[in-house]
């Protein structure tokens, strides 16, 4: 019964006040091993993949229909790799798999473990805003971002990028979100909905992840850095299939 709450058996939906996402890339050898083997890397030029750090302030999470003043307000951390799925159909998906998730709300941390696979937790987090200056940062989970907003910025120094719209393919949200049920052999897809999607590109000042010292993800390049406010969202209901495991588990798209 648990197991059939934490597939997303509804759809949710929400209000995204502001979403800022800075995307990091590192070698495909690198990110493998954090996927499981029902999905493959999404990569550039080969041999490049990316992990997105979503940072989120979201409004009036709750079951899609359900008036506003029901749902909740909490802010997201989102660690999540840049993937694609082969349905048994044989369409070729683009999705994020989520590592880890953190969020100020106990609230949304005890919802969000019982419907969701997504494993969060419960973390302080502090936003000091100047200007068009903004920082986020949080003691306990180790991560300070500061960031600015100018007209035209540059990328990031080491970006695998040409420009701007090339970057913007891996910026996120991606059309879907995956887990994998390795007992059951199942994967379980959840589609996004969104509109008005309008990202800008962001300076990062300053950046620090502890997380990524944590599980052993070394030298992390910053490919981008976007942000997008009031943003309508939901999510449909998940839907499961069975993974055919005839495939490949190293194969990187």
């Amino acid at each position: 019964m648990i197991l059939c709450l934490k597939n997303h058996p509804f759809a949710v939906e929400a209000f995204f006040e502001q979403s800022i996402v800075l995307t990091f890339s590192f070698p495909s050898s690198i990110l493998s091993r954090f996927i499981p083997p029902c999905l493959t890397l999404d990569t550039f030029n080969h041999d490049t993949a990316f992990l997105a750090v979503a940072m989120v302030q979201t409004r009036s999470l709750r079951p899609k229909g359900f008036p506003a003043f029901l749902g909740r307000d909490f802010f997201l951390v989102g660690y999540r790799v840049f993937v694609r799925y082969k349905t048994a159909a044989g369409k070729n998906l683009r999705g994020l798999y989520i590592l880890k998730s953190e969020t100020d709300s106990a609230g949304m941390n005890f919802f969000g473990n019982i419907f969701t696979h997504y494993k969060y937790s419960t973390t302080d987090i502090l936003r000091e805003s100047n200007g068009d200056t903004l920082v986020l940062s949080s003691k306990n989970a180790g991560f300070k971002v500061a960031l600015s907003t100018i007209d035209n910025p540059p990328l990031p120094a080491q970006s695998p990028f040409a420009d701007w719209k090339e970057a913007r393919r891996f910026a996120g949200p991606l059309p879907f979100t995956f887990t994998y049920q390795a007992e059951k052999k199942q994967v379980l897809m959840i589609e996004g909905v969104r509109a008005n999607w309008v990202p800008r590109p962001l300076v990062v000042n300053d950046w620090r992840f502890d997380y990524f010292v944590a599980v052993g993800l070394e030298n992390p390049v910053l490919a981008n850095a976007f942000v997008i406010e009031n943003i309508p969202y939901y999510w449909k209901k998940g839907k499961i299939e069975l993974w055919n495991h005839h495939e490949d588990p190293f194969r990187v798209s």
